[in-house]
């Protein structure tokens, strides 16, 4: 760069460090995929809406301890985890807020005398690069977002096999057996309820690593883990990008 522009080149990392790069960089990608799942999450609330719609008059058996106990519409059903995921969407777009908060001119951990212009900044330079709280709180919020897709899936394999035949997966998220062609497998659904783990582990993960760290960078591998998570979140949204036509 030095050579391509000269002077101006040396001055690139003026009152910047790797410290607060990194801090900034990991904000700045959280904020994305927030704003990702964010959306499939109003894409979700859209479409239980929609199918209540349908089925406000759709008497179904309501459970407890996996019992029939009192009847209720479908719609109110679907409406319950409308209620959860909204909630979901509450808190990511209020971990979002803390999580927008510019870093930058921290240093490596007492921060720099060059203005650097910025209207909102940490208030404390060491706090600025060892802060991963909105990591943490971030991994929670999809720790309950997983949760609340594990609860539905859940529903979805039961209501999907012989002994309830409330609904019928489509075909896109299910597979046969080789030796049982009777079978209608909701593997999607296993799927999600599996990776539900996954994220809470990442969670747990966060939180080891951060227990007795003053100034903690998280590594290479726990940044790949963490992406990981989130991608998982945004994975499963596709399991309701076509709930319409797989009840």
């Amino acid at each position: 760069l030095i050579e391509r522009i000269g002077d101006a080149g040396k001055r690139l990392h003026t009152g910047r460090s790797r410290n607060d790069q990194v801090a900034l960089d990991i904000r700045m990608y959280l904020m994305d995929e927030t704003a990702d799942i964010e959306e499939m999450l109003i894409h979700t609330l859209n479409v239980l809406v929609d199918l209540a719609s349908d089925h406000t008059e759709t008497i179904m058996p309501g459970y407890t301890h996996l019992q029939k106990a009192q009847p209720v519409t479908f719609a109110h059903h679907l409406m319950a985890y409308f209620e959860m995921f909204k909630r979901d969407l509450s808190r990511l777009r209020d971990c979002r807020k803390r999580t927008n908060v510019m870093p930058l001119g921290s240093g490596a951990l007492a921060g720099t005398t060059y203005p650097l212009g910025f209207d909102r900044i940490t208030n404390n330079s060491l706090d600025g690069v060892s802060d991963r709280d909105f990591v943490i709180e971030l991994a929670n919020c999809l720790a309950l977002v997983m949760m609340h897709l594990s609860r539905f899936c859940e529903e979805l394999i039961l209501w999907s096999s012989n002994e309830f035949s409330f609904v019928e997966m489509d075909d896109a998220f299910s597979t046969g057996s080789s030796i049982m062609p009777q079978k209608k497998n909701p593997d999607v659904a296993e799927l999600i309820r599996g990776k539900a783990g996954r994220v809470y582990g990442h969670l747990m993960g966060l939180l080891t690593t951060m227990k007795g760290n003053r100034r903690c960078r998280l590594s290479c591998k726990e940044r790949i883990a963490f992406q990981r998570g989130t991608r998982s979140c945004r994975k499963n949204g596709i399991l309701f990008n076509r709930t319409r036509q797989s009840t």
